[in-house]
């Protein structure tokens, strides 16, 4: 308020130490040492005292506008574009959004505080039982963790579907992809993935979904044989040396959970600006922006830099990611698989004989063949009413 001195409580302490040297109480030594100020500090204050009196005391800034505060009209612009297009964001996305689409600077803090001053953002605390922190693998591709996470990613504007995303350990790396469901196909899609664009990992940390492993006991025959059950996916991951490891609750496999807020909370708001409500869509957009500037935000360096990766040396991703099935040959050389029926041809080396077990291997592309002993059976698919024809 004009004509009104507001002193603080280091005004008061120079204040009182000046009476008192004024009236000859105290030495100017006595009172620098008092007030904790050099010898030539406390001259200067005592003869802004003398000068001006009690008003020489204050910082002569006091009651100024900053120099380093923000044109009025930027706040309101920033404001205005919050509440029109931002208004569920947080803080630090929304400073991101403004500088990139709307080009105001300003930083996360400055942001909050008018927020919050508006009464257009709180706070949010969440108060979680206490659990201890495991550290981080040392290498890339040591440890890799996977989950799906069914979301509104369009918020009503398209069709329903799970984001299946894929966290190294070491370094928070993030692979993902939309697909309809999360199955044991999306999962050894976006796997392909990753090992075409970063290796083989060493392991594979999920939980126990059926869709990836199989926690039932084994049955008269594999425990005749002296084998555990293993979904497809494991078998696929076995045949390139991967580890997959089983969680028990989502706090173990935090690193992916964690993620799956960030796209939560980035991934559909971006969808939601650049007005995508497509799978296909939304897919390109993941692989082509979102999934370099995230990974370029957030992702650290491994504490060690050796890459624990794999390389493929050759492999086929196509032969190992697939369903394989065992099937028994008839007796007229035929193999029945889901409803279909296929004749085993003459001529095939070596020569399945009735009884024999065939694998039938189904490929993501949905691309059918059979073997025996690993070598592939060249076959003839029949109908059934040509079978009976036959007969």
């Amino acid at each position: 308020m004009a004509g009104k001195l507001l002193m603080g409580k280091k005004e008061l302490e120079r204040f009182g130490a000046m009476e008192r040297v004024k009236a000859g109480e105290m030495t100017l030594v006595e009172a620098a040492v008092k007030l904790g100020v050099s010898y030539r500090q406390a001259k200067r204050v005592y003869k802004r005292y003398s000068e001006k009196g009690a008003a020489g005391l204050p910082h002569g800034n006091q009651g100024r506008a900053s120099n380093n505060r923000i044109d009025a009209a930027k706040r309101e612009g920033a404001l205005a574009a919050y509440r029109e297009k931002y208004g569920d964001f947080g803080p630090t996305f929304a400073a991101e959004k403004l500088l990139e689409n709307e080009g105001i600077a300003v930083s996360a803090e400055t942001l909050r505080r008018w927020l919050m001053a508006e009464g257009l953002w709180r706070r949010r605390r969440k108060s979680n039982p206490h659990r201890s922190r495991r550290e981080r693998r040392e290498c890339f591709g040591e440890l890799v963790q996977y989950d799906g996470s069914h979301h509104k990613w369009f918020e009503g504007r398209g069709p329903s579907c799970c984001l299946m995303n894929m966290v190294d350990d070491a370094t928070g790396t993030t692979l993902s992809m939309l697909f309809e469901q999360e199955t044991t196909e999306a999962a050894m899609t976006l796997l392909s993935r990753w090992i075409a664009k970063y290796g083989i990992p060493q392991a594979l940390y999920g939980d126990r979904k059926n869709s990836f492993v199989i926690s039932r006991e084994p049955s008269v025959e594999e425990q005749l044989a002296g084998v555990q059950p293993r979904s497809h996916f494991q078998k696929a991951c076995a045949k390139l040396g991967i580890e997959v490891l089983v969680a028990h609750s989502p706090q173990a496999k935090g690193r992916v959970e964690r993620s799956h807020g960030v796209y939560q909370d980035r991934f559909m708001k971006e969808l939601r600006l650049a007005g995508i409500s497509g799978m296909a869509e939304a897919n390109r957009f993941l692989e082509e922006t979102y999934l370099p500037a995230v990974n370029a935000k957030f992702a650290r360096p491994p504490a060690c830099p050796q890459d624990g990766h794999a390389p493929v040396l050759g492999a086929d991703l196509r032969e190992i990611m697939c369903f394989e099935d065992t099937r028994v040959l008839s007796r007229d050389f035929v193999v029945s698989f889901e409803r279909r029926l296929f004749q085993v041809l003459p001529g095939n080396r070596p020569k399945p004989r009735p009884g024999d077990k065939i694998t039938v291997r189904v490929r993501l592309d949905k691309s059918l063949d059979l073997y025996f002993r690993d070598e592939k059976l060249s076959v003839r698919e029949i109908d059934k009413d040509q079978r009976k024809e036959a007969a």
